[in-house]
């Protein structure tokens, strides 16, 4: 069953990863470079700070910091542990994708990409939503856009972003409860 389901997600890869042409790939390639969305973080720290005041933005900042570190450190981990090789790494798939990537690199499950951008996007989304409550829908959107982008690109599979995209649902939600609670136990929330 497990292998009838890489075949499927395979599949699904090269479908997705063929959509793409010359046209779009600078587009692609700006959406997945990690420095691209340093005004969205910017802008929504500035949120947070607007809302919640200063004490709790450093508070905030280092429960993120701890979230980026944790999704990082257990994306590898999983890396490590599967060792499942990149779409851009397989040889058999070479002459059927479209492979656009500055690098490979060496295992792809799951997508610190996707795990990274889900985090944020439920976290900040979370803690905002009782005054932007339109804004998680807008995270999420461009978190399933980040995740995208790495198939486009060719180095991940469906399944690596959608496993990274449900991990970093799952921290965000519990980063944001440490929040909450840190928020409220120091009597920092309006």
């Amino acid at each position: 069953m497990m292998d009838q389901l890489i075949e499927y997600d395979k599949a699904l890869f090269v479908f997705l990863n063929n959509l793409g042409s010359p046209t779009w790939d600078n587009f692609w390639l700006v959406v997945t470079n990690k420095l691209t969305f340093i005004p969205l973080y910017a802008f929504l720290l500035f949120l947070l700070y607007r809302k919640f005041g200063l004490k709790a933005l450093l508070i905030f900042v280092i429960i993120i910091a701890l979230m980026i570190t944790f999704t990082d450190q257990v994306t590898n981990l999983f890396k490590r542990t599967f060792e499942r090789p990149r779409p851009c790494g397989e040889e058999s798939l070479s002459d059927q994708i479209r492979f656009i990537a500055v690098r490979c690199g060496k295992y792809g499950f799951f997508s610190g990409h996707a795990s990274n951008s889900m985090a944020a996007a439920i976290f900040a989304g979370l803690l905002l939503k009782p005054y932007h409550k339109k804004l998680i829908f807008i995270l999420l959107f461009w978190s399933a856009m980040v995740a995208y982008s790495r198939i486009y690109i060719g180095v991940h599979y469906p399944l690596d972003v959608i496993c990274g995209m449900t991990f970093g649902a799952i921290s965000g939600f519990l980063f944001y409860k440490l929040a909450k609670a840190a928020i409220h136990k120091w009597q920092l929330d309006h």
